[in-house]
């Protein structure tokens, strides 16, 4: 392998080779993909990757690509596909100049790893750590590392959400995570649960947050993903879920409010106002 510590910098990004793993650095110029920035660093062990690839660029560049072995690495997981060239974490680009010294490093990666597609038996790339949090459109999404909460915005939650309150998962009752991204129609992240089928339309699944244009981007909602879908993949025996702290009595009054406005607008019924109601009530 070349000399540790090696460093091949090139647009975004800079490679860090050791002996058994890449560190790569991203930059956080304003030229620089959220996406990366938001990753900051991240060390992919050689055991993680399953082959080296360098080609063409667009206007005079060459890209290296270190191809992760599928099931190494949580965000790849998550992503499922989805992410756009430019916002691949694995993708180097490089001025055509240099090409000769990337296709030296290129070989000198292979010759490292093992080559084939077996799917790792675990996940070998560290996910982004919790706590972790967005704003969807329909309510904010929280992560502290072992639960999954979802508050509810009045003005963009539908009415299956409202009705079922704000929500809370244990990563114990989860089974996976569903990521749809942002800049696609109907994007949303969806928790999956091993006993509970899913609603088709995610706008009404408590278990499933939409996006909208600027909410739920890609830098935030992806790693989010990731870090909850590692944490369903680690996790031990089920956890028992502390019980919901009380809430912040000017909270409810004005969860109160908005529901009044809602009954008095027709859109619920007298007795799901005073079921509401009351379950608000009993938080205080």
């Amino acid at each position: 392998m070349s000399r540790m510590g090696d460093v091949l910098a090139g647009f975004h990004a800079a490679w860090e080779f050791e002996s058994d793993s890449v560190l790569i650095r991203y930059e956080r110029g304003i030229r620089t993909p959220k996406l990366f920035q938001s990753l900051g660093e991240r060390r992919i062990p050689l055991r993680a990757l399953s082959g080296v690839t360098l080609t063409p660029g667009k206007r005079g560049t060459v890209v290296l690509r270190a191809e992760p072995r599928p099931g190494a690495d949580p965000l790849m997981e998550a992503a499922a596909g989805q992410l756009k060239e430019g916002c691949d974490p694995y993708r180097l680009v490089l001025p055509a100049e240099r090409e000769t010294l990337a296709e030296y490093y290129a070989d000198e990666l292979r010759a490292q790893l093992t080559p084939g597609d077996e799917p790792a038996e675990r996940f070998l790339v560290r996910a982004p750590e919790a706590p972790l949090s967005f704003k969807a459109y329909d309510g904010k999404a929280s992560f502290d590392g072992k639960t999954v909460f979802f508050r509810w915005f009045w003005t963009g939650a539908s009415s299956a959400k409202w009705k079922a309150g704000d929500q809370r998962f244990a990563v114990s009752q989860l089974s996976g995570v569903e990521w749809r991204s942002p800049e696609v129609f109907e994007g949303h992240l969806r928790l999956l649960r091993s006993e509970v089928a899913s609603p088709a339309q995610a706008d009404q699944d408590p278990a499933a947050v939409v996006f909208g244009l600027g909410y739920g981007p890609v830098h935030e909602s992806l790693p989010f993903a990731a870090a909850v879908l590692a944490a369903v993949r680690d996790r031990g025996p089920a956890a028992v879920v502390p019980a919901a702290p009380r809430r912040d009595p000017a909270d409810i009054a004005e969860r109160i409010r908005h529901l009044g406005e809602l009954h008095q607008a027709g859109l619920v019924t007298d007795e799901e106002f005073s079921v509401k109601k009351a379950e608000l009530l009993a938080e205080l």
